[in-house]
């Protein structure tokens, strides 16, 4: 089993890779997870501020039109999380994909990335959008997505002025 510090030894052939990784980790659609472990997947992505109350994780979560999160099967642990914004019926927007360090490159984000978007297929919901971080744009691309050209992601000025 892959723990978060040690991967497993595979050869190149992804369909190995990709089994491997079924038997290391799931990733599941949820309603409530254990606080401290989103919070610190928020703080790997750099994305929590101290400022935050981590009391209001299950709020998020149950804000969130889905919230998915790999876990790691030997330890039950949160190794990452992905959710999606949306009013269920037309557009959705990908938000907050992060997968910790020593998992990436084992097909966690792409596990979630494809469980939130099976859903929101599932749900008829076929405009998806996201805002990619810089170096990000290949593995998105990989999974379907394309730039919108003639469109620029903004930020309300008051939390800009903080990025």
């Amino acid at each position: 089993m892959k723990t978060a510090k040690e991967k497993p030894k595979l050869t190149e052939d992804k369909s190995q890779k990709e089994k491997s990784n079924d038997n290391s980790f799931r990733v599941d659609l949820v309603r409530s997870w254990h606080e401290d472990q989103i919070v610190e997947l928020y703080r790997a992505a750099g994305w929590w501020k101290e400022e935050m109350d981590a009391s209001k994780i299950n709020d998020l979560i149950r804000g969130s039109f889905l919230f998915a999160v790999a876990i790691d099967i030997s330890t039950g642990r949160a190794v990452g999380m992905g959710r999606v914004i949306s009013d269920g019926i037309a557009d959705a927007y990908i938000q907050d994909l992060v997968v910790l360090g020593d998992w990436r490159s084992w097909g966690a984000g792409k596990m979630i990335l494809n469980r939130l978007l099976e859903e929101c297929k599932f749900r008829k919901i076929t405009w998806i959008g996201l805002i990619a971080e810089p170096g990000k744009e290949e593995f998105y691309r990989s999974l379907g997505f394309a730039p919108m050209p003639g469109h620029v992601p903004m930020l309300f000025h008051e939390e800009a002025k903080r990025c």
